[in-house]
C-alpha cells in the first residue's frame, strides 16, 4: 500500500501556476456526510470512484449517473471552483457544448455565458486575420454554437446540481486520497476526512485530481513535459463601458511593450484579458493591483473605469503521460495531459475523456460489452492529448519565438498577411479546439473516428428533434441510421440485430418518402434544409452506425454482414 500518514486539513489549492491572488468569486460550499465505512471493518467495494470534483470528473460522474451506474466521487474540498484564485477555464466548445447539452445543463450554460464566433487578430494597430467559426464546417451544422465563454466554476456547479437531480453518483466532499494500491482483484484506497480515514476499494479507478496528482507516482505513470519560460498575467475585470463581445488578440500589441494580448467577455460582464510578460517578469510585481490598472488604462485609455475581480500571473508547461490506463486506474483531464490555453483545448479535452470513457464504463458494467472495450480509452483519448499538446506547442513557439528561424518565420507571416490573405493562416494565435478525430482507434472501421455534430431533424410526427434525442433515446445503446428505403431482407436484418444486441436502429428519409421502419425520421429541419446525412459522412442509400459519444463507429451501403461485424468491433467483442 502507498499512502501518506497525514491527519486531515484544509486544501492548500493550486491551479500549477507560478502565484495567485484575489477573492473575486464567491463559491457554493456542500456539507461534508461522513460515509457509512467510517463505522465498518468491512471494505465497501466500488464499481467506479472518482477522484477529483472538477469539471473533468463531474462531467464523468454526471455521464454516468444519466446511466443508472453508481459510482464514488472523492473530492478533497467542498466546493467547486478554486478558491482563492481564478475562474480558470472560460472557453466551451461547441463538442463540450453538444455533451452539456446531453447531461442535461446547456440551457443553464447558455442562459448565463456568453456566445461568440468571431475572432479578431491584430499586429500593431493592423487587423491581420479574423475568422467567424459559423462559417465553418466543422461548427456550423450543430444545434449549438462555435463556443460560449462561462467561468468554469458555473458549468462545475451545474453539474454537481445535476448529479444530485440523477442520484446514483456518492458525492463526497472533503475526502482526500493518501493512500493506492492495486492488484487483480480490485484497488483500494486509502481515503482522510475530518471524521477520520477509512479505506474503499474499487474496480475502476478515475484519477481527474488535476496536475499535482500522487496517482502518478502510485501507478508509476511516465510521461513528456516541456516547460517554457513564457510568462503571463491574467486580468479578471468589469468595465464601466464595454469594448466588442468578439475574441481580440494581438500578437504584437503597443499597448503591452508589443507582446500578445488576449481579449475575452465571460459570464456577469465579466472580461478577461491576458497579457504577454517578460520572460523574466516578477509574478507578485506584474499582478500588483495598481501595475494591472496602469496596464489597463494604457490599452483602454487614462478615463477607463474598471473593477478588478481577479489578478493572477502564471507560466505555461505541457506534459502528456505515455499511457492514459495503469491497471485499474484512467487517467483524464489535466492527469493526463496539460497544454497551454491557446485555442481552448485543456478543460475541453478533459470533458471529452470523460464523455468517452463514460459511455465505456456504463456498457461494459451493464454487461452490454466485453471489458476488452476499456482498452479502446487509452487509445483514443491518447490519440487527442497528444495532438492537443502539440497544437497548442506550435502557437506558444509563434508567441514567443526563439531567435533565428522561428522569430525570421513569425515576422515573415505578419508582414505577409497583412498584405495577402494566403499568409493569414500562418498567423498563429491559437487554433480553436474542435472534436478530435480518432485515426488509431481499434473499435473504430476506417470510415468512422470522426464527431457526429448535433444536428436538427423532424421526428415522425413533425416535431424537431435532435442527434442527441436519438443518443438519448438510445440510453447507451449503439445507433444505427438507415438512409433512404429500407429492403425487406435489411429491414428483417435490423429487427435480428435489435434482438441479439444492444443496437437501436431508425430509419432516415427525405420529407416526402414512405417509411418501411415504425422508428423513423425526416432529415429536414426548420430552415428547410437537411444536414444528417452529410454530418454522418454519408451520401445516397447508407447507414451510419453511432456510438453513445455521438462519434461515428462504422458506415457502409448494404445493411449486411459488414454492419454486424461493425457492432461487434465496437463493442469490443473482435
Amino acid at each position: 500500500m502507498l499512502e501518506t500518514k497525514t491527519a486531515y486539513t484544509p486544501s492548500a489549492f493550486t491551479n500549477g501556476y507560478e502565484f495567485t491572488q484575489g477573492a473575486g468569486y464567491a463559491l457554493p460550499e456542500y456539507p461534508f456526510v461522513a460515509p457509512s465505512e467510517l463505522n465498518s471493518k468491512e471494505i465497501t467495494r466500488h464499481p467506479v470512484v472518482i477522484v477529483g470534483g472538477g469539471i473533468t470528473g463531474l462531467s464523468l460522474a454526471c455521464a454516468l449517473a444519466r446511466y443508472g451506474v453508481k459510482a464514488v466521487l472523492l473530492d478533497e474540498d467542498n466546493t467547486v471552483g478554486v478558491k482563492g484564485a481564478s475562474s480558470r477555464g472560460i472557453c466551451y466548445t461547441q463538442k463540450s457544448l453538444e455533451i452539456f447539452h446531453r447531461l442535461g445543463i446547456y440551457e443553464r450554460i447558455a442562459a448565463k455565458g456568453v456566445q461568440w464566433s468571431v475572432g479578431r487578430t491584430f499586429a500593431g494597430k493592423d487587423e491581420v486575420y479574423s475568422f467567424d467559426l459559423r462559417q465553418q464546417s466543422n461548427f456550423n451544422l450543430s444545434t449549438q454554437p462555435p463556443f460560449i465563454n462561462i467561468q468554469q466554476f458555473y458549468i462545475e456547479g451545474y453539474l454537481v446540481e445535476r448529479i444530485y437531480e440523477l442520484g446514483h453518483v456518492d458525492l463526497r466532499w472533503k475526502s482526500r486520497v493518501t493512500g493506492f494500491s492495486q492488484n487483480a482483484e480490485a484497488a483500494t484506497l486509502t481515503v482522510e476526512t475530518p471524521a477520520g480515514s477509512y479505506q474503499i476499494a474499487a474496480e475502476h479507478v478515475i484519477d481527474a485530481s488535476g496536475s499535482h496528482t500522487p496517482f502518478h507516482q502510485w501507478a508509476g505513470a511516465t510521461m513528456q513535459t516541456r516547460n517554457g519560460d513564457d510568462r503571463w498575467c491574467i486580468a479578471d475585470v468589469r468595465f464601466s463601458k464595454h469594448p466588442p463581445v468578439e475574441r481580440h488578440t494581438w500578437i504584437e500589441a503597443p499597448f503591452n511593450e508589443n507582446r500578445a494580448v488576449w481579449q475575452h467577455l465571460m459570464a456577469d460582464d465579466v472580461w478577461r484579458i491576458d497579457y504577454q510578460m517578460a520572460p523574466n517578469a516578477n509574478p507578485e510585481e506584474v499582478s500588483r493591483e495598481d501595475v494591472v490598472r496602469q496596464r489597463l488604462q494604457r490599452q483602454f485609455g487614462a478615463d477607463v473605469e474598471v473593477e478588478i475581480v481577479w489578478v493572477g500571473p502564471y507560466a505555461y508547461r505541457s506534459r502528456c503521460l505515455d499511457k492514459l490506463r495503469l491497471g485499474r486506474v484512467f487517467f483524464m483531464g489535466d492527469t493526463a495531459k496539460i497544454v497551454s490555453p491557446f485555442g481552448a483545448r485543456g478543460g475541453n479535452t478533459g470533458v471529452a475523456d470523460a464523455d468517452n470513457l463514460a459511455w465505456k464504463l456504463a456498457a461494459v458494467l451493464r454487461g452490454r460489452a466485453s471489458p476488452t472495450l476499456l482498452e479502446s480509452y487509452n487509445a483514443e483519448r491518447l490519440e487527442a492529448a497528444q495532438q492537443n499538446v502539440l497544437v497548442t506547442n506550435r502557437t506558444a513557439r509563434f508567441l514567443r519565438p526563439a531567435d533565428g528561424m522561428e522569430r525570421c518565420f513569425r515576422t515573415a507571416a505578419i508582414g505577409l498577411a497583412k498584405q495577402y490573405p494566403f499568409a493569414r493562416a500562418l498567423v498563429n494565435t491559437g487554433r480553436m479546439a474542435v472534436a478530435n478525430t480518432y485515426t488509431q482507434s481499434r473499435i473504430c472501421e476506417s470510415t468512422g473516428g470522426q464527431s457526429v455534430q448535433n444536428v436538427a431533424f423532424r421526428w415522425a410526427n413533425g416535431d424537431q428533434g435532435s442527434v442527441n434525442d436519438l443518443l438519448q433515446w438510445a440510453d447507451g445503446d449503439l445507433l444505427v441510421l438507415v438512409f433512404g428505403e429500407l429492403t425487406a431482407t435489411g429491414l428483417e436484418r435490423l429487427q435480428r440485430l435489435a434482438e441479439h444486441a444492444p443496437v437501436r436502429s431508425v430509419q432516415v428519409l427525405a420529407p416526402d418518402d414512405p417509411a418501411q421502419a415504425v422508428e423513423h425520421l425526416r432529415d429536414i429541419n426548420a430552415r428547410g434544409t437537411g444536414h444528417l446525412q452529410g454530418a454522418c459522412h454519408v451520401f445516397g442509400h447508407a447507414w451510419a452506425l453511432l456510438r453513445p459519444d455521438g462519434y461515428l463507429a462504422a458506415t457502409g451501403e448494404t445493411v449486411d454482414g459488414q454492419l454486424v461485424a461493425a457492432v461487434e468491433k465496437t463493442l469490443g467483442l473482435r
